[in-house]
């Protein structure tokens, strides 16, 4: 799954706007915080604050959920290994770049 913001992007969102831009209710973003997918900045709910990179990582869970017909637990594992996958192949971008 490809992002669709640049890295760079820097913006927060609340939990009320986070769930509006995944068109989900608030309870479904706080049962992707629950399996680890989203890690909301703030100590309650009313303060939580949620980076860019979240919004991208809630549509994919939801996608998943949505398309393959996962749970929650699986887009979490999903999302784990894409993570993973994005890291080695940066990691083999800059070796391959330090090796011409």
């Amino acid at each position: 799954m490809s992002e669709i913001l640049p890295a760079d992007v820097n913006f927060t969102l609340t939990l009320a706007e986070l769930s509006h831009c995944c068109g989900v209710s608030a309870e479904r973003i706080l049962v992707l915080v629950g399996e680890g997918i989203l890690e909301p900045c703030g100590d309650t709910q009313r303060d939580w604050r949620f980076a860019a990179r979240d919004l991208i990582r809630a549509q994919s869970a939801l996608r998943l959920e949505r398309d393959l017909g996962v749970n929650a637990a699986g887009a979490a594992l999903a999302i784990e290994l894409m993570d993973e996958v994005r890291r080695m192949r940066e990691r083999i971008r800059v070796l391959e770049s330090l090796m011409s």
